[in-house]
Protein backbone atom coordinates (compact mmCIF):
# COMPACT_ATOMS: atom_id res chain seq x y z
CA UNK A 1 0.00 0.00 0.00
CA UNK A 2 0.97 3.23 -0.53
CA UNK A 3 1.99 5.80 2.06
CA UNK A 4 -0.10 9.29 2.40
CA UNK A 5 3.63 10.90 1.77
CA UNK A 6 3.67 9.08 -1.37
CA UNK A 7 0.41 9.45 -2.50
CA UNK A 8 0.65 13.36 -1.85
CA UNK A 9 3.63 13.34 -3.68
CA UNK A 10 2.46 11.86 -6.72
CA UNK A 11 -0.44 14.42 -6.46
CA UNK A 12 1.85 17.11 -6.49
CA UNK A 13 3.64 16.32 -9.18
CA UNK A 14 0.29 15.59 -11.48
CA UNK A 15 -0.88 19.13 -10.29
CA UNK A 16 2.56 20.75 -11.55
CA UNK A 17 2.30 18.88 -14.67
CA UNK A 18 -1.04 19.57 -15.47
CA UNK A 19 -0.55 23.48 -14.93
CA UNK A 20 2.69 23.84 -17.00
CA UNK A 21 0.68 21.55 -19.73
CA UNK A 22 -2.02 24.58 -19.46
CA UNK A 23 -0.05 27.03 -19.59
CA UNK A 24 1.99 25.88 -22.17
CA UNK A 25 -0.86 26.07 -24.64
CA UNK A 26 -0.38 30.13 -24.62
CA UNK A 27 3.04 30.01 -25.37
CA UNK A 28 3.23 29.69 -29.04
CA UNK A 29 0.01 32.20 -29.46
CA UNK A 30 2.70 34.49 -27.22
CA UNK A 31 5.42 34.20 -29.14
CA UNK A 32 3.86 34.82 -32.94
CA UNK A 33 1.38 37.58 -31.10
CA UNK A 34 3.61 39.97 -28.79
CA UNK A 35 6.90 39.11 -30.67
CA UNK A 36 6.75 37.99 -34.21
CA UNK A 37 4.22 39.97 -35.17
CA UNK A 38 5.19 43.49 -33.40
CA UNK A 39 8.33 42.98 -35.18
CA UNK A 40 6.51 42.21 -38.52
CA UNK A 41 3.86 45.19 -37.70
CA UNK A 42 0.95 43.31 -38.26
CA UNK A 43 -1.70 42.04 -35.78
CA UNK A 44 -1.09 38.94 -35.67
CA UNK A 45 -3.26 35.53 -34.26
CA UNK A 46 -5.15 35.53 -31.18
CA UNK A 47 -3.11 34.44 -28.38
CA UNK A 48 -5.22 31.34 -27.55
CA UNK A 49 -4.98 30.25 -31.65
CA UNK A 50 -1.95 28.11 -32.12
CA UNK A 51 -1.36 26.41 -29.22
CA UNK A 52 -5.12 26.01 -28.25
CA UNK A 53 -7.86 26.57 -31.08
CA UNK A 54 -5.46 24.83 -33.73
CA UNK A 55 -5.21 21.70 -31.65
CA UNK A 56 -9.06 22.03 -31.28
CA UNK A 57 -9.59 22.29 -34.75
CA UNK A 58 -7.19 19.62 -35.89
CA UNK A 59 -9.22 16.59 -33.58
CA UNK A 60 -12.23 17.23 -35.35
CA UNK A 61 -10.94 17.01 -38.87
CA UNK A 62 -10.46 13.63 -40.56
CA UNK A 63 -7.60 11.13 -40.39
CA UNK A 64 -5.87 10.26 -43.37
CA UNK A 65 -3.96 6.88 -44.70
CA UNK A 66 -0.42 7.30 -44.70
CA UNK A 67 1.47 4.79 -46.96
CA UNK A 68 4.29 4.04 -44.75
CA UNK A 69 6.26 0.41 -43.94
CA UNK A 70 5.05 0.69 -40.14
CA UNK A 71 2.07 2.50 -40.30
CA UNK A 72 1.64 2.10 -36.49
CA UNK A 73 5.17 2.93 -35.35
CA UNK A 74 4.77 5.98 -37.59
CA UNK A 75 1.40 7.23 -36.24
CA UNK A 76 2.00 6.15 -32.64
CA UNK A 77 5.58 8.42 -32.90
CA UNK A 78 3.72 11.84 -31.91
CA UNK A 79 2.30 10.57 -29.09
CA UNK A 80 5.61 9.15 -27.62
CA UNK A 81 7.18 12.45 -27.88
CA UNK A 82 4.21 13.71 -25.86
CA UNK A 83 5.11 11.20 -23.47
CA UNK A 84 8.82 11.71 -23.60
CA UNK A 85 8.22 15.30 -22.73
CA UNK A 86 5.84 14.65 -19.63
CA UNK A 87 8.43 12.49 -18.49
CA UNK A 88 11.09 15.44 -18.66
CA UNK A 89 8.96 17.46 -16.45
CA UNK A 90 8.32 14.61 -14.19
CA UNK A 91 11.57 14.49 -13.77
CA UNK A 92 12.36 18.47 -12.92
CA UNK A 93 9.65 18.36 -9.73
CA UNK A 94 11.35 17.88 -6.63
CA UNK A 95 9.05 14.23 -6.35
CA UNK A 96 10.61 12.41 -8.46
CA UNK A 97 13.86 13.24 -6.62
CA UNK A 98 13.63 10.07 -4.75
CA UNK A 99 14.32 8.00 -7.58
CA UNK A 100 18.11 7.90 -9.23
CA UNK A 101 17.49 6.62 -11.83
CA UNK A 102 14.90 9.64 -12.74
CA UNK A 103 16.66 12.36 -11.33
CA UNK A 104 20.08 11.89 -12.96
CA UNK A 105 21.25 14.26 -15.98
CA UNK A 106 21.94 10.98 -17.96
CA UNK A 107 18.01 10.47 -17.90
CA UNK A 108 17.47 13.80 -18.42
CA UNK A 109 20.21 13.37 -22.14
CA UNK A 110 18.49 10.01 -22.53
CA UNK A 111 14.93 11.76 -22.57
CA UNK A 112 16.17 14.87 -24.84
CA UNK A 113 17.91 12.02 -27.64
CA UNK A 114 14.42 10.12 -27.49
CA UNK A 115 12.37 13.22 -28.91
CA UNK A 116 15.25 13.63 -30.95
CA UNK A 117 15.26 10.52 -32.42
CA UNK A 118 11.65 10.50 -33.00
CA UNK A 119 12.15 13.30 -36.12
CA UNK A 120 14.60 10.95 -37.60
CA UNK A 121 11.52 8.03 -37.30
CA UNK A 122 9.15 10.36 -38.70
CA UNK A 123 10.67 11.16 -41.96
CA UNK A 124 12.34 7.50 -42.07
CA UNK A 125 8.88 6.06 -42.26
CA UNK A 126 6.49 8.35 -44.38
CA UNK A 127 6.58 7.38 -47.65
CA UNK A 128 3.67 9.68 -49.04
CA UNK A 129 3.35 13.51 -50.67
CA UNK A 130 0.10 14.65 -49.29
CA UNK A 131 -1.05 10.99 -48.42
CA UNK A 132 -0.69 9.79 -51.90
CA UNK A 133 2.20 7.25 -52.96
CA UNK A 134 4.78 9.19 -55.28
CA UNK A 135 7.82 8.04 -55.64
CA UNK A 136 10.33 10.71 -57.24
CA UNK A 137 11.69 11.25 -59.98
CA UNK A 138 8.42 9.70 -61.66
CA UNK A 139 9.04 6.57 -64.14
CA UNK A 140 6.75 7.00 -66.64
CA UNK A 141 7.57 5.71 -69.95
CA UNK A 142 10.15 7.94 -71.86
CA UNK A 143 11.04 9.75 -68.52
CA UNK A 144 14.83 9.91 -68.50
CA UNK A 145 16.06 10.28 -65.06
CA UNK A 146 19.60 8.27 -65.26
CA UNK A 147 21.74 7.96 -62.06
CA UNK A 148 19.23 9.48 -59.91
CA UNK A 149 18.30 8.18 -56.70
CA UNK A 150 14.66 8.24 -55.92
CA UNK A 151 13.15 9.27 -52.67
CA UNK A 152 10.70 10.80 -50.72
CA UNK A 153 10.28 14.46 -49.57
CA UNK A 154 10.34 13.26 -45.88
CA UNK A 155 13.60 11.96 -46.44
CA UNK A 156 15.37 15.02 -47.08
CA UNK A 157 13.55 16.06 -43.72
CA UNK A 158 15.11 12.70 -41.85
CA UNK A 159 18.37 12.79 -42.93
CA UNK A 160 18.07 16.41 -41.48
CA UNK A 161 17.04 15.22 -38.53
CA UNK A 162 19.94 12.72 -38.40
CA UNK A 163 22.49 15.19 -39.20
CA UNK A 164 21.02 17.83 -36.09
CA UNK A 165 21.15 14.82 -34.05
CA UNK A 166 24.82 13.86 -34.35
CA UNK A 167 25.98 17.38 -33.85
CA UNK A 168 23.30 20.04 -34.00
CA UNK A 169 22.00 19.60 -30.72
CA UNK A 170 25.48 19.16 -29.17
CA UNK A 171 26.18 22.22 -27.73
CA UNK A 172 22.77 21.88 -26.11
CA UNK A 173 24.11 18.99 -24.14
CA UNK A 174 27.69 20.62 -23.27
CA UNK A 175 24.97 23.64 -21.44
CA UNK A 176 23.18 20.52 -19.42
CA UNK A 177 26.64 18.98 -17.98
CA UNK A 178 28.12 22.42 -17.14
CA UNK A 179 26.22 22.80 -13.59
CA UNK A 180 28.53 19.40 -13.02
CA UNK A 181 31.65 21.19 -12.44
CA UNK A 182 30.67 23.23 -9.84
CA UNK A 183 28.16 21.11 -7.87
CA UNK A 184 30.45 18.18 -8.66
CA UNK A 185 27.18 15.82 -9.18
CA UNK A 186 25.40 14.44 -11.91
CA UNK A 187 22.23 14.61 -9.74
CA UNK A 188 19.61 17.12 -9.63
CA UNK A 189 19.38 17.00 -5.64
CA UNK A 190 22.50 17.92 -5.61
CA UNK A 191 22.65 20.42 -8.23
CA UNK A 192 19.74 22.55 -6.72
CA UNK A 193 21.15 21.98 -3.30
CA UNK A 194 24.33 23.24 -4.29
CA UNK A 195 22.75 26.63 -5.49
CA UNK A 196 20.36 27.13 -2.52
CA UNK A 197 24.01 27.27 -0.90
CA UNK A 198 26.09 28.96 -3.08
CA UNK A 199 23.96 30.58 -5.20
CA UNK A 200 22.49 30.40 -8.69
CA UNK A 201 25.46 28.70 -11.01
CA UNK A 202 24.25 31.37 -13.72
CA UNK A 203 25.67 34.30 -11.94
CA UNK A 204 29.01 32.74 -12.54
CA UNK A 205 31.63 32.96 -15.17
CA UNK A 206 31.31 29.09 -16.54
CA UNK A 207 27.41 29.08 -15.44
CA UNK A 208 26.70 32.41 -17.61
CA UNK A 209 28.92 31.11 -20.94
CA UNK A 210 26.69 27.63 -20.02
CA UNK A 211 23.84 29.73 -20.18
CA UNK A 212 24.09 31.16 -23.10
CA UNK A 213 25.16 28.08 -24.52
CA UNK A 214 21.86 26.38 -23.45
CA UNK A 215 20.14 29.00 -25.38
CA UNK A 216 21.36 28.24 -28.51
CA UNK A 217 21.16 24.38 -28.05
CA UNK A 218 17.33 25.16 -26.90
CA UNK A 219 16.53 26.79 -30.47
CA UNK A 220 18.23 24.07 -32.26
CA UNK A 221 16.50 21.43 -30.29
CA UNK A 222 12.70 22.99 -30.85
CA UNK A 223 14.01 23.12 -34.76
CA UNK A 224 13.43 27.53 -34.55
CA UNK A 225 14.50 29.67 -37.12
CA UNK A 226 17.85 30.28 -38.23
CA UNK A 227 18.16 26.19 -37.21
CA UNK A 228 15.29 25.25 -38.60
CA UNK A 229 16.78 23.01 -41.60
CA UNK A 230 14.41 20.15 -40.85
CA UNK A 231 11.15 21.74 -42.16
CA UNK A 232 12.71 24.66 -44.17
CA UNK A 233 9.37 25.04 -46.22
CA UNK A 234 11.58 26.06 -49.87
CA UNK A 235 12.26 22.49 -49.98
CA UNK A 236 10.85 19.85 -47.34
CA UNK A 237 7.62 22.00 -46.57
CA UNK A 238 6.86 20.79 -43.01
CA UNK A 239 9.34 18.24 -42.96
CA UNK A 240 8.82 15.05 -40.54
CA UNK A 241 5.54 16.22 -39.89
CA UNK A 242 4.12 17.05 -43.28
CA UNK A 243 1.81 13.92 -43.61
CA UNK A 244 0.48 14.00 -39.97
CA UNK A 245 -3.11 15.50 -40.04
CA UNK A 246 -6.31 15.64 -37.47
CA UNK A 247 -5.45 14.15 -34.03
CA UNK A 248 -1.36 13.49 -34.99
CA UNK A 249 -0.95 17.19 -36.02
CA UNK A 250 -3.19 18.13 -33.07
CA UNK A 251 -0.63 16.48 -30.68
CA UNK A 252 2.13 18.02 -32.40
CA UNK A 253 1.63 20.96 -31.99
CA UNK A 254 0.35 20.51 -28.33
CA UNK A 255 3.88 18.90 -27.83
CA UNK A 256 5.84 21.78 -29.12
CA UNK A 257 4.23 24.21 -26.78
CA UNK A 258 4.53 21.50 -23.70
CA UNK A 259 8.71 21.26 -24.66
CA UNK A 260 8.92 24.78 -24.81
CA UNK A 261 7.56 24.99 -20.90
CA UNK A 262 9.86 21.81 -19.87
CA UNK A 263 13.03 23.71 -21.42
CA UNK A 264 12.44 26.54 -19.50
CA UNK A 265 11.75 24.81 -16.25
CA UNK A 266 14.67 22.37 -16.80
CA UNK A 267 17.46 26.34 -17.25
CA UNK A 268 15.26 26.90 -13.79
CA UNK A 269 16.37 23.87 -12.45
CA UNK A 270 20.10 24.02 -13.67
CA UNK A 271 20.90 27.99 -13.61
CA UNK A 272 18.84 29.26 -10.74
CA UNK A 273 18.21 25.57 -8.33
CA UNK A 274 14.36 26.59 -8.70
CA UNK A 275 12.49 23.42 -9.37
CA UNK A 276 8.95 23.57 -10.14
CA UNK A 277 6.73 23.34 -6.59
CA UNK A 278 3.37 24.52 -7.38
CA UNK A 279 2.50 24.51 -3.51
CA UNK A 280 5.37 27.41 -3.67
CA UNK A 281 5.93 31.19 -5.28
CA UNK A 282 8.80 29.88 -6.94
CA UNK A 283 6.87 28.24 -9.37
CA UNK A 284 6.56 31.90 -10.84
CA UNK A 285 10.18 32.20 -11.31
CA UNK A 286 9.92 29.18 -13.43
CA UNK A 287 6.94 30.58 -15.41
CA UNK A 288 8.97 33.73 -15.93
CA UNK A 289 11.80 31.82 -16.99
CA UNK A 290 9.69 30.07 -19.73
CA UNK A 291 8.44 33.40 -20.77
CA UNK A 292 11.68 35.16 -21.21
CA UNK A 293 13.28 31.91 -23.28
CA UNK A 294 10.21 31.88 -25.64
CA UNK A 295 10.14 35.61 -26.18
CA UNK A 296 14.00 35.64 -26.48
CA UNK A 297 14.10 32.58 -28.93
CA UNK A 298 10.92 34.98 -30.88
CA UNK A 299 13.02 37.93 -31.17
CA UNK A 300 16.10 36.05 -32.55
CA UNK A 301 13.94 33.74 -34.94
CA UNK A 302 12.22 36.75 -36.28
CA UNK A 303 14.99 38.75 -37.90
CA UNK A 304 16.84 35.24 -38.83
CA UNK A 305 16.68 33.58 -41.82
CA UNK A 306 17.05 29.65 -42.20
CA UNK A 307 21.05 28.50 -42.28
CA UNK A 308 22.21 26.80 -44.87
CA UNK A 309 24.99 24.08 -43.89
CA UNK A 310 27.74 26.28 -44.46
CA UNK A 311 26.39 28.64 -42.05
CA UNK A 312 25.46 26.51 -39.75
CA UNK A 313 28.16 24.11 -39.25
CA UNK A 314 30.61 27.08 -37.79
CA UNK A 315 27.48 28.24 -35.77
CA UNK A 316 27.36 25.17 -33.81
CA UNK A 317 31.38 24.30 -33.64
CA UNK A 318 31.42 28.11 -31.87
CA UNK A 319 29.08 27.25 -29.17
CA UNK A 320 30.30 23.82 -28.69
CA UNK A 321 33.75 25.40 -28.28
CA UNK A 322 32.11 27.78 -25.89
CA UNK A 323 30.32 24.80 -23.87
CA UNK A 324 33.51 23.21 -23.55
CA UNK A 325 35.18 26.67 -22.20
CA UNK A 326 32.45 26.78 -19.88
CA UNK A 327 33.10 23.32 -18.35
CA UNK A 328 36.82 24.01 -18.72
CA UNK A 329 36.12 27.38 -16.03
CA UNK A 330 33.94 25.43 -13.60
CA UNK A 331 36.69 22.75 -13.21
CA UNK A 332 39.14 25.54 -12.69
CA UNK A 333 36.77 26.65 -9.62
CA UNK A 334 36.45 29.97 -11.62
CA UNK A 335 33.89 31.99 -10.03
Amino acid sequence: MFSNVMVNSIVIAAITVIVCFIISTLLPGIERKYVHARIQQRIGPVVIAPGIMAPIKFMFKENVKVESPVPGLYKVLPILCFIVVTCLLIALTPQAFAIPALSSLVAIVGLLKVEEICYVLMGALSKSVMSVRMPFPDQIKGAVHNNVTRSFVEDMSSRRSLRMITYGSFPLYLALFAPITLSRSIFLPDIVAYQQAHGPILFTVSGAIAAIVFFIGYMIILNEYPFSIIKAKSDVIEGPYMEYAAKYRAIVYLTRGFFMMVLGVLFSVLFLGIPPVITSWTILVNILVVLILVLMMGIFSAFSPVFTNRQLLPTILGTTLLGVLSIVIGLLGVI
